[in-house]
Parts: C-alpha cells; sequence; structure tokens
C-alpha cells in the first residue's frame, strides 16, 4: 500500500492525442492553377485548375472551372468540370456543368444539373477468397440391413 515505487517510469507515457483533420485546401476565386493537384484532405476549389486533382473529398464551388481528371473519394460539383470523373460517392448539384465520363459507386444528380458524358458505375473489387481443397470424403458403407428398412 505505501510502498516507494516510482510512478513516472519512460514506458507510462501518455497515448497520443488523434489527429485533428485539417481544414480543406482552399483554391480561391481569383486563382488559377496549371498543373496536378494531390491531397490526402480536403480541397475546395472556387478558382480555375486545368490539371489533374486527385484527393480524399473535392469540393468545386459555383465560380469553378475545371479541365482535367478528377479521382476522389468524394466529389461535390457546384461549378463546371471538363474531364472524366473516378470517384467513390459524385453528387452534381443544380448549377453543375458537367462535361466528361462519371466512374462511380454513389451518383446523386440534382434536378437542372447539365451533364454530357456517361455515367458507369464501378464496384470496388473486393479481395479473392481461395476456396481451400476439400478433404478427400469417402462414402460410409450403409450396412444392409439399413437399407432394408429404408
Amino acid at each position: 500500500m505505501f510502498s516507494k515505487t516510482t510512478k513516472g517510469s519512460a514506458n507510462d507515457a501518455p497515448p497520443p492525442a488523434p489527429e485533428k483533420p485539417s481544414p480543406p485546401s482552399l483554391i480561391s476565386k481569383d486563382l488559377r492553377i496549371v498543373g496536378d493537384l494531390r491531397s490526402d484532405g480536403e480541397i475546395q476549389v472556387d478558382g480555375s485548375v486545368d490539371g489533374d486533382i486527385r484527393s480524399n473529398v473535392l469540393l468545386i464551388g459555383e465560380s469553378a472551372h475545371i479541365k482535367g481528371e478528377i479521382t476522389a473519394d468524394e466529389v461535390i460539383i457546384h461549378g463546371t468540370v471538363n474531364g472524366q470523373i473516378k470517384a467513390r460517392s459524385v453528387k452534381l448539384a443544380r448549377t453543375a456543368h458537367m462535361v466528361g465520363d462519371i466512374l462511380h459507386e454513389d451518383l446523386a444528380i440534382e434536378t437542372g444539373a447539365f451533364l454530357e458524358g456517361h455515367c458507369k458505375r464501378i464496384q470496388e473489387k473486393k479481395p479473392e477468397k481461395k476456396p481451400e481443397p476439400a478433404a478427400a470424403v469417402k462414402p460410409e458403407k450403409v450396412p444392409e440391413a439399413a437399407k432394408a428398412t429404408a
């Protein structure tokens, strides 16, 4: 009960605090980017991008103009996009103007949105399970007496 043990050992470090999600990267209305964008987080585009975009979440504002391929987990379009989109979830708001193909798992298109292109649903590939070889099963011999009663 009253022992002299040290409680502040090196192994008793407090657990690391969970990382706070970072705020979205903003491309403002007056900014024009020529080149590709990559982010592990969220990007909000209100300006102009001439290049490919790869991110986790992409929000395209009403004043945005994007020319290039988009790959993301979630895409929400309020502005103009010319190019292919490959995303798990795609939402075209009523102000969206999309010219290009959309490869998606979930697609939502509001009334008033403009879409010129093909929409194709894709399934996320799940790892294939190889069947395990079944053990050799020998048929059991049924006694003649059992066959007669059946």
